[in-house]
């Protein structure tokens, strides 16, 4: 019985990657209509914290950037990426990664796609070499961003299982999560400063070079923001934004600074969760009322619409999984418990997996991260190995990849003809593998 239900959350997953993040959120539903009504498993309780943080967090993010304030912050990296172009495989990804870690999404990487391409062309190095790196560096920037949904998940996963071991809050979680981070991506980045073949040695590009329709469609002209002119209102989005993050940091590193509730005797601070939620509507409104912002544009917006993807997918996947879990946790517990306690990183892997197979950090949290806080494994391993959350970059298929390959005039970006042997596998295993290790040592010398 638990295996057929096992296959049809698998096949729900499977399903629903074809149809992208809202296909895999829906089609959560049927599994868990399955489980309920086909097997008798009483519904699990969807994950209404983690989608409500969710929610806030993109409206503000969702205001800022139909204020302008995300081509503000894309126009300042290309600025600095254009300064030092001959090492622009390395200040590529990091200019990705500080974004997303601003921004909270990897979406606003699109926009620095053609800017990359143009430099490294440019420069006849290997577009390959920074753009596959790029990619990969925008979404392991999630883990480290304050105003990113997996950290804001996780937050709140770990505050619910505060009885297991010492409370973990966004500062202790950002100070491992951080440097892991931007480490994995600096030792991919240099790994990939001497990936493939040089352009002058590569047969293929150079055949493609002897058609002058191709020649010209690769180096064609030059895409940048640096002629653009912003608004005051864009640029005061813009520090508004910086503003909101860094009371949501004060506000985590310093409790005492929250209002407390409960008993006598009893007092606890304010959840981070619902500070951070307070915070961002807070942002958004002063932007909106601020900053000219027309309200009709936000909806149509890049983070708008992959904000409501990703609350869809959080929803049904998260609501379906616990579904499963909670039905069957004692025998989970007796069958899993010893092993992820006394070897955490089959945790980690459990957790990369699952990632790949719905295509979401935050929706893969929602469904490990509450499992793992309930069979007993140590907080401080669970975000020594949250690099690990990131494990959608083994088969091409998430949109940013796609799109990177889409934006490669040159063809050095792609897919290989077994599909596994594609641009971002290597750069992905290396950032993500040396994004936990880094995280373990952390850990264990400083928590």
């Amino acid at each position: 019985m638990i295996s057929m239900q096992v296959l049809v959350i698998l096949g729900c997953l499977l399903l629903g990657t074809r149809y992208g993040g809202m296909g895999l959120g829906l089609i959560g539903g049927i599994g868990l209509f399955i489980l309920t009504f086909v097997f008798g498993l009483q519904p699990g309780k969807p994950p209404v914290d983690v989608m409500l943080t969710i929610l806030a967090v993109i409206g503000c993010a969702s205001v800022l950037q139909a204020a302008g304030g995300l081509n503000v912050m894309m126009q300042f990296a290309e600025r600095i990426l254009r300064r030092h172009p001959s090492f622009v495989t390395v200040l590529a990804p990091v200019t990705t990664w500080s974004l997303t870690f601003l921004c909270g999404t990897g979406h606003v990487v699109y926009t620095m796609f053609p800017i990359i391409y143009d430099i490294a062309i440019k420069q006849n190095i290997r577009p390959e070499r920074p753009m596959a790196i790029a990619s990969v560096a925008a979404q392991m920037g999630i883990c480290a961003s304050p105003v990113s949904v997996a950290v804001v998940s996780m937050v709140s996963i770990l505050a619910s299982g505060h009885g297991v071991g010492t409370p973990i809050g966004i500062i202790e979680l950002l100070s491992i999560a951080i440097p892991a981070s931007l480490t994995g991506v600096l030792a991919a980045a240099l790994w990939s400063m001497r990936r493939g073949k040089d352009l002058d040695k590569d047969e293929e590009f150079q055949a493609k070079l002897k058609d002058p329709a191709q020649k010209e469609f690769i180096y064609g002209e030059s895409q940048t923001l640096l002629n653009s002119k912003f608004s005051k209102e864009a640029y005061r989005a813009t520090w508004i934004f910086f503003a909101a993050i860094l009371v949501v940091v004060l506000f985590g590193a310093f409790p005492e600074l929250r209002p407390s509730f409960g008993a006598p005797g009893k007092l606890k601070p304010l959840s981070m969760n619902l500070v951070i939620q307070m915070l961002m509507l807070i942002a958004g409104a002063v932007i909106l009322i601020t900053c000219k912002v027309n309200s009709r544009e936000v909806p149509n917006g890049t983070v708008f619409k992959a904000g409501a993807v990703a609350i869809i997918s959080v929803f049904g996947v998260a609501w379906m999984a616990d579904t499963f879990f909670e039905a069957h946790f004692t025998l989970l517990k007796e069958a899993l418990a010893g092993v992820v306690v006394q070897q955490p990183w089959t945790y980690a892997i459990v957790m990369f997996l699952t990632s790949k197979l719905v295509n979401s950090q935050a929706a893969a949290l929602a469904a490990i991260a509450p499992l793992g806080v309930s069979l007993g494994v140590d907080p401080r391993m669970m975000v020594a190995f949250f690099p690990a959350v990131y494990g959608y970059f083994v088969l091409p298929t998430y949109p940013s990849d796609l799109a990177c390959i889409g934006f490669d005039r040159s063809g050095t970006t792609r897919i290989g003809k077994f599909i596994i042997n594609h641009s971002f596998l290597v750069p992905g295993l290396i950032g993500v593998g040396t994004g936990c290790l880094v995280g373990f040592v952390l850990v264990s010398l400083f928590m």
